[in-house]
């Protein structure tokens, strides 16, 4: 299957796993490190870099294995050989297999999401403020009367957000690693100082439409560039083949998606959008032979977006929240702790509110299990 993928020494180079001794994995360990030592830097440089660039735009050789790929992390503890912990892996997802779709969406688009639960709060009495950042959250005392809250009773936070000053019982700081580090630096100094350490990968997704007629793709949905081919884009989406409803909205045109940007990789992100439009353009010439022009484009930048998961990772979230636990009413998630994905953000958001409410079941579960939980299974 790998061939043509690596080269005659990287397929033999795979052979020598099941000869190899026991590759120790430890408290933790970088996936590209693992995988290099059990069956070569070819196979992390044409398969692993590229699909892990995909989820987390970072290095394979600094991400971590019990973080990133959990499953993966256990099977190797128990396993001597790479191709052993896969095949229990693999046999357990056949054992589990679900039916449906390899991918699943919304229809309209990811970000119907976001709306459709910003109505759902509002429908049920809650009230989203916008335009009003976040710039105090300290603890009050109970008997000062100027923490009451509307119905007299008293409260345990004190918010200023905009030039309004709100009072809860209790509050989840869901917000990016810097942000949340600046607001709990005063009530808690070390939560704040582990968030501080929290790196991130900026990107930027480029949007092509093209006239149907003028273009002929691939079959699939898309595919993953290594980065040890040289190319600007890290990876193509073929949206209108991977997306029903995009195909639906208009026949005649067919939307592609590039993205571009990794760990480290800032000056591509400094080039203007026409620029960016431009070496997409060149890469999706170069594997596909598209030499049609776009009728639209557009650049979407997401400046921070991804954060890293470094070795040792868990045990930074671990402390993070061991640290914010002291605090009565208090409690965080976000994808910086349990994994980038929208399920594995859900997950992490559940178990803060168990958590508030005095069950730690949640938390617990996503400490010993990053990428996974209670509320039904958070892996990308």
């Amino acid at each position: 299957a790998l061939s043509g993928v690596l080269s005659d020494e990287g397929l033999a180079r795979i052979e020598r796993d099941a000869d190899l001794p026991r590759t120790e994995v430890g408290d933790d360990v970088a996936v590209g490190e693992y995988v290099a030592a059990r069956l070569g830097r070819e196979v992390v440089d044409r398969l692993v870099e590229p699909l892990l660039g995909g989820v987390y735009a970072g290095d394979a050789y600094r991400i971590s294995m019990r973080s990133a790929v959990p499953q993966l992390y256990q099977a190797a503890r128990i396993h001597d050989s790479l191709t052993e912990a896969v095949r229990e892996i693999q046999a357990k997802a056949v054992a589990n297999q679900q039916t449906g779709p390899v991918f699943m969406g919304i229809e309209g688009g990811v970000g119907t999401l976001p709306l459709a639960v910003a109505e759902s709060v509002r429908s049920r009495g809650g009230e989203i403020v916008t335009g009003a950042p976040v710039t105090e959250l300290r603890r009050v005392r109970p008997d000062r009367a100027d923490t009451a809250g509307d119905d007299g009773s008293r409260t345990a936070w004190r918010i200023v957000a905009g030039d309004r000053v709100l009072h809860a019982d209790a509050v989840v700081v869901a917000v990016p690693a810097p942000v949340a580090a600046a607001l709990l630096r005063a009530e808690a100094p070390a939560a704040a100082a582990e968030l501080s350490a929290v790196e991130y990968a900026s990107m930027a997704l480029v949007t092509l439409a093209y006239r149907r007629a003028d273009l002929a793709l691939p079959e699939g949905s898309g595919f993953l560039v290594p980065p040890v081919d040289g190319r600007t884009i890290k990876a193509s989406t073929f949206a209108s083949q991977k997306w029903g409803w995009i195909a639906d909205e208009n026949p005649d045109v067919v939307v592609l998606r590039t993205s571009v940007g990794r760990y480290g990789e800032t000056a591509v992100l400094d080039r203007e959008d026409a620029g960016l439009v431009d070496v997409s353009r060149q890469d999706l010439h170069a594997a596909t032979g598209l030499d049609a022009v776009p009728v639209a484009t557009r650049v979407t930048r997401w400046t921070d977006g991804l954060p890293q998961y470094p070795v040792g990772h868990h045990a930074r979230v671990a402390r993070v929240r061991e640290h914010v636990a002291e605090l009565p009413g208090l409690a965080v998630c976000g994808a910086q702790y349990d994994g980038v994905g929208i399920p594995a953000c859900i997950a992490s958001a559940y178990a803060a509110v168990d958590q508030l409410a005095g069950d730690l079941g949640g938390v617990e579960e996503l400490t010993a299990n990053p990428v996974q939980s209670l509320h039904g299974g958070a892996g990308e």
